[in-house]
């Protein structure tokens, strides 16, 4: 169903506007700004937009046609946004949320993060002029409005698919994405080497750093405001305030509580009466004076760092920015006057602006659901009912939370960390039963692993449940607090391999090599749900050294489980034939052995029998099991999805120092390509990686000598 939103229409007071020949402004009509428009296949039913006076905002009503955006239809890059006058922008900031829900419901993706800071791109690309000027999207999920506005609004129906938009900014997409991200709290120092690089150059354009929804609480934010006060150099940094630390789905009961310090300190000035009432005191002398000069320079001060006396804002003046806040973040015209002000100041230094945003803004729906709507698969806009297909099996992420709570459940020493992650991780149904067992520390996964540390020091079992993405941002932790130690953590990696619409910035394809060069670590890797299960009781009673185990996104494949999901140890560093056959043995580790399986039925139906095992640990070997298969088979393919220099690496160590190496066995290592794999759907990615059923198939016909029959599999 094509779905979108319309404004609602006039009254009949105001009818005489809408047929106003003008795409402008009808002089005679002093109550309300009215536009006329049509949607798409609305048999030439008019759309009417309008906008209450009480408040100056747009109302608008969602409707399940494509909707009439007759501004924003001729905006195709921000230079066609410098002329706009205030109301202009209002009317472009409601048609632009209204292409958001109407784009997003058709492809999924992160929705209340962009509604959040739609008024925030208008009053950006308004003042400021990218390319020349560069503009940082923290994390980067909230960058939809961005890109509209910056030529790809054509595109926008291609969000997430294969050879379409990547869900983040990104260089190579658009010479306006001024950073790649997708991790969180780097906008800061990236906008600061830019700063610099932009004084040592000669240059004068402008910086700007758009920072908020939890990646304040990591450490690198502060690292970077310490020392750009220190350099002094022209930097713009905006805090958005959406009063989330943590992602929306951190429990099963909607935001968790604010998880830091200075979240309880932004509240404080938020409430500070004090403020209000200077604030108020600003906009009489405003009044009285008269003049827009005057209006926008007591904009300003109202919301300077003089206005103030709260505690919060005195946190960022002693790390040397200046603080201008809290500035209403759904205010177009605040935001464009402090903008545009900040702008023209000679010599600012850095300069951090605090403005305060809703989550969804603008959509009923979004407010309203407990997890805002943070991501979604397609909906319908008119209820906010996403429609989310139905699978026979769960998530790999809730068999573990489920398994973790079995154990938990008979032994009290187990608890639960993650890095404001508790929805991705499956850790908010262990927060549910063990309220006072599960932490969420912020996205801050350094103080994660090394907290967890501590609990292992003083003879607690945590879980560490971090995405094999994020896990890099504490590999030194993992390392010199961890490892090195040999306390034994454990960590649940999860999004292990290719991840689908979430690209190559949410990609796991590293941790097997990061975590099994490590002396001290047990690595592992289930196969299925039910060896899953089985993994995170082998890990509950590791007790002598660090354990990792990683799985993958998506569901199950079915497999039989474990008597009331609790599962059973596994004999550390011991893998399981699963097939028997001849010549060809294939050795797969983690998820990726149902391709192996795959590939050995698909292989039968040319009389060639497989063998197929499934190698469970990658730390330590099952020396014995790959001896056996090497000496067994002419040809051991191992098969992993992740990066060069992971399983088959240390499988090819060992026969290389057993000697098996010298003498027939034909040995190949499948992994990732050396590169990085875009956004698209699982299965396009997987044959892209070269690690389908059918890949693995036509290796092992071209190690056989059939290249003919392996060319009808490639």
């Amino acid at each position: 169903m094509a779905v979108s939103g319309t404004l609602i229409r006039p009254n009949q007071y105001f009818s005489s506007c809408v047929n106003t020949p003008s795409p402008r402004f009808n002089p005679s009509c002093r109550k309300q700004f009215c536009l006329k428009a049509s949607a798409e296949n609305t048999d030439s039913e008019e759309r009417k937009l309008t906008r209450k006076e009480k408040d100056g905002g747009w109302k608008i009503e969602y409707t399940a046609e494509k909707p009439a955006t007759p501004l924003l239809d001729t905006i195709n890059y921000p230079a066609h946004m410098k002329n706009l006058s205030t109301q202009d922008l209002k009317q472009l900031a409601a048609e632009l949320r209204m292409d958001i829900v109407h784009s997003v419901s058709q492809t999924g993706g992160h929705l209340s993060s962009s509604l959040g800071v739609v008024e925030l791109s208008v009053a950006l690309h308004h003042v400021f002029s990218t390319p020349d000027d560069k503009i940082i999207w923290d994390v980067g999920h909230q960058a939809y409005p961005h890109k509209i506005l910056t030529g790809r609004r054509s595109k926008m129906h291609t969000m997430r698919k294969t050879s379409g938009l990547a869900g983040f900014p990104k260089r190579d997409e658009s010479v306006h994405d001024a950073f790649g991200v997708g991790h969180s709290s780097t906008s800061i120092s990236a906008g600061l080497g830019m700063a610099v690089a932009r004084d040592l150059l000669g240059k004068n354009n402008n910086i700007i750093s758009v920072i908020g929804d939890g990646a304040m609480t990591a450490g690198q934010a502060y690292e970077a405001m310490n020392n750009a006060g220190y350099l002094d150099s022209n930097l713009i940094v905006i805090l958005n305030d959406n009063k989330q630390v943590s992602l929306p789905t951190a429990t099963l009961d909607g935001p968790a509580t604010p998880v830091g310090a200075l979240s309880s300190a932004l509240t404080k000035l938020q409430a500070s009466t004090q403020f209000r009432k200077l604030r108020e005191a600003a906009k009489s002398i405003t009044k009285q004076i008269g003049g827009q000069t005057h209006e926008v320079a007591a904009k300003v001060d109202e919301y300077t760092r003089g206005m103030i006396s709260a505690s919060g804002s005195t946190l960022f003046e002693e790390l040397g920015l200046y603080y201008i806040g809290p500035v209403d973040g759904h205010n177009v015209e605040d935001l464009v006057n402090i903008l545009q002000r900040v702008k023209a100041m000679p010599a600012p230094g850095p300069v951090l602006i605090h403005i305060m945003t809703e989550k969804g803004k603008g959509y009923p729906p979004a407010e309203a659901a407990a997890d805002r709507m943070h991501g979604v698969v397609k909906f319908d806009p008119l209820t906010g009912k996403q429609f989310k297909t139905k699978s026979p099996t769960l998530s790999y992420t809730r068999y573990f939370a489920e398994s973790l709570i079995k154990e938990a459940e008979t032994d009290e020493k187990i608890v639960a960390i993650h890095a404001a992650m508790g929805g991705g991780t499956g850790l908010n149904y262990f927060q549910k039963r063990f309220p006072d067992r599960c932490f969420d520390v912020g996205i801050a996964e350094q103080h994660a692993i090394t907290f967890a540390a501590g609990l292992a020091a003083e003879g607690l079992k945590p879980f560490c449940a971090i995405y094999s993405s994020f896990l890099q941002r504490g590999y030194d932790q993992v390392v010199h607090d961890v490892d090195l130690q040999k306390l034994p953590v454990r960590f649940a990696m999860d999004r292990a391999g290719l991840v689908g619409a979430d690209g190559p910035t949410h990609c796991g394809a590293f941790d097997i090599t990061y975590m099994a060069c490590l002396p001290n670590m047990v690595v592992m890797a289930p196969s299925d749900e039910a060896e899953l299960m089985h993994m995170v009781a082998t890990a509950a009673v590791i007790d002598d050294r660090p354990s990792c185990f990683r799985f993958p996104r998506g569901n199950g494949i079915g497999a039989v489980l474990p008597a009331h999901n609790k599962g059973t140890p596994i004999e550390i560093g011991k893998g399981r034939i699963l097939m028997e056959g001849s010549r060809v043995a294939i050795l797969g580790y983690g998820s990726i052995v149902q391709q192996c399986v795959g590939a050995a039925n698909m292989l039968k139906t040319r009389d060639i029998s497989v063998t197929v095992a499934d190698a469970r640990f990658c730390k330590p070997l099952d020396t014995e099991l790959i001896k056996q298969l090497a000496k067994e088979h002419e040809i051991l393919i191992t098969v992993e999805e992740g990066s060069i220099g992971g399983f088959g690496s240390h499988v090819s160590h060992y026969l290389s120092l057993s000697g098996i190496l010298d003498g027939p066995l034909k040995l190949r290592a499948m992994v990732l390509p050396d590169r990085y794999i875009d956004h698209g759907a699982p299965q396009d990615q997987l044959e892209e990686a070269g690690l389908s059923s059918r890949q693995i198939s036509a290796t092992v016909l071209s190690l056989l000598g059939r290249p003919k029959e392996a060319l009808q599999f490639a």
